[in-house]
């Protein structure tokens, strides 16, 4: 009987194009991969793909049993790890993607209750700035706004991302706040280049009655990083419209004032991505719901929307 890491490491390659980019699926090394998939040739007494220094193709024999095979092998994953939850606790190594000032924020404090529900559990966390490709990286999971939905992935919404207009109570000092957006144009401002397009972002901002204005201010500082801009409006270098769950610890605090309170741009869901499956790992299913939950209790939906004011 073939093992089931053969069978995974002949599908991931055949979908993939290549031993390399299955092993960053499968948390192998690419020779451990070719060596899976050289043994299940062996055993089965058929050549599955044709190899070359560039590429990676399926023979025609190989191309019968990927079509056999494939429909198969998720659900028969997803059975063993429920197997193996039901005979014990969720185990295994938990790679989530996750915004860095975000993930430190909110996410690492839900992290010790967690790990106390699950101690058989590993964490392995990347805090970067970029949407990850869940399945060709091999990540259980990702959070974050903004994402688009590759095949095979699915989203829970956790929260509203609301961007609001923020600055130091010193940038305010001896000046009128703004009755609306439009007035936002008197200030200097902290702009947000979109790290993807290149271009500086520009909101249009709406309040509760459904009237709507374009958020403009005098772009005298351009940064591609919204950490930076909380940052410089903290320092008084102008005003920022950022999303709330980086406003928000400030707001709090008395550090950052906000400006147009009834005002706000609605930037999307703040959502957990996961790879969707018949039946998700344990590690990943206690993991969402446990975000999930955390958010709930927190009430960070209802701290998170700018609308409430």
């Amino acid at each position: 009987m073939e093992t089931l890491a053969n069978l995974e490491s002949f599908v991931r390659s055949a979908e993939s194009g290549g031993f390399s980019s299955a092993a960053r699926q499968l948390g192998l090394t690419p020779s451990a991969v070719s060596r899976n998939v050289a043994m299940l040739e062996r055993n089965l007494g058929v050549r599955l793909f044709h190899r070359s220094t560039r590429q990676l193709t399926l023979t025609e024999a190989g191309e019968r049993f990927l079509q056999a095979i494939r429909p198969h092998l998720d659900p028969l994953q997803g059975a063993i790890a429920d197997a193996a939850a039901d005979g014990g606790e969720p185990a295994g190594v938990l790679k989530v993607s996750l915004a860095p000032t975000f993930g430190v924020d909110y996410l690492l404090p839900m992290l010790p209750a967690f790990l106390a529900q699950y101690p058989r559990i590993r964490v392995d966390w990347q805090f970067e700035n970029r949407q990850v490709d869940l399945v060709a990286e091999g990540f259980d999971a990702a959070i974050g706004g903004g994402i688009e939905l590759a095949p095979g992935v699915v989203s829970r919404t956790l929260a509203p991302v609301h961007v609001i207009a923020v600055a130091a109570p010193a940038t305010m000092q001896g000046r009128v706040p703004p009755a609306d957006p439009a007035g936002l144009l008197d200030f200097d401002g902290i702009a947000m280049r979109s790290a993807r397009t290149g271009r500086i972002r520009h909101w249009t901002m709406r309040n509760a009655a459904g009237e709507e204005h374009a958020a403009t201010t005098r772009e005298t500082l351009v940064f591609n990083d919204p950490e930076a801009m909380c940052r410089a409006a903290l320092l008084g270098l102008g005003v920022a419209l950022i999303a709330m769950p980086h406003a928000l610890p400030h707001l709090e605090s008395g550090a950052l004032v906000r400006l147009c309170p009834r005002w706000y741009a609605d930037a999307g869901p703040l959502s957990i991505y996961y790879a969707t499956r018949t039946l998700l790992p344990a590690k990943t299913r206690v993991f969402v719901d446990h975000v999930a939950a955390c958010f709930r209790r927190e009430r960070l939906a209802e701290r998170f929307a700018g609308s409430i004011g």
